[in-house]
């Protein structure tokens, strides 16, 4: 169905300002970002347009940024952000497929637990799970960064969804040619999948790459501290840069957006998805 020409360009000015008000304020970081020092200021109260142009500025706040400790941080986050997604992925693919194709007692419920403590912030119970961790020597390990993100609730309600669209006829095919259930998630439903395995591995790898709480609680030593940690750690007792902690700060955020610029349309694919069944 075409829409009237005055409702496409009214749409796509809407999308455009959208665009514009997310990119202004990223765009703002990393221009004070170029100013020595606390300079930036200078522009910013009151506020000018001079704040919005990189005029005399360089990149030496990235150059002092990627020599120090931020960069342990930085190689940290990405190890333990992979790592989530593969093991994320490990736990949610089995677990979505088992809701989305077999019957047992309670099955529903169990969807709806998963559902329920997905939607519980995980920051109410992370210190005394700290503790926990502690207990169990997992404290200031690679394994306890990882380890309380791998069951995401998100990720395996999404997985599910898009498992249920899946036609039933191929799975009535693979069974008649003796693939078994695991044959079948081989074969059938992970090539089909790709849009939602992207988009779980997406939401594994956003909920640890941004996470500050849990990091802070188990990455005690430099050598496991987070690059939020270690952003946060550039603001000391007796100076703050914040120049660098703007640098900081947008390469923290440039990341995951370069990611999801490269798997927009896969994990755009995956959402449009998660509401088809129930």
């Amino acid at each position: 169905m075409r829409h009237p020409r005055w409702i496409t360009v009214l749409l796509t000015l809407a999308a455009a300002l959208t665009a514009l008000t997310v990119f202004i304020p990223l765009w703002w970081v990393f221009v004070s970002s170029l100013r020595p020092g606390n300079s930036f200021v200078e522009h910013v109260t009151p506020l000018s347009w001079l704040a919005f142009v990189p005029s005399g500025g360089d990149f030496s706040n990235y150059e002092v940024l990627l020599s120090g400790p931020f960069v342990r941080g930085l190689l940290n986050s990405l190890l333990v952000s992979g790592l989530t997604i593969v093991f994320g992925l490990a736990v949610a693919v089995p677990a979505a497929y088992v809701l989305a194709t077999m019957s047992f007692p309670g099955q529903r419920l169990v969807f709806s637990f998963i559902v329920v403590v997905a939607m519980i912030p995980f920051d109410t119970i992370a210190i005394p799970l700290s503790a926990l961790f502690q207990t169990w020597g997992l404290s200031d390990t690679y394994t306890g960064l990882v380890l309380p993100a791998l069951a995401n609730g998100f990720a395996i309600f999404v997985l599910r969804q898009f498992f249920m669209g899946i036609p039933q006829e191929l799975v009535d095919a693979a069974e008649v040619d003796g693939l078994g259930r695991f044959g079948t998630l081989w074969r059938i439903f992970l090539p089909l999948s790709r849009p939602a395995l992207i988009g779980a591995g997406m939401m594994l790898f956003l909920s640890q790459w941004q996470a500050y709480l849990w990091p802070l609680l188990i990455g005690t030593s430099p050598e496991r501290q987070l690059a939020p940690i270690a952003l946060a750690n550039l603001s000391t007792m007796f100076s703050v840069d914040l120049g660098q902690i703007l640098a900081g700060a947008f390469v923290l955020s440039v990341i995951p957006m370069l990611l999801l610029l490269m798997f927009q349309r896969q994990y755009t694919a995956s959402l449009s998805t998660t509401g088809m069944k129930g």
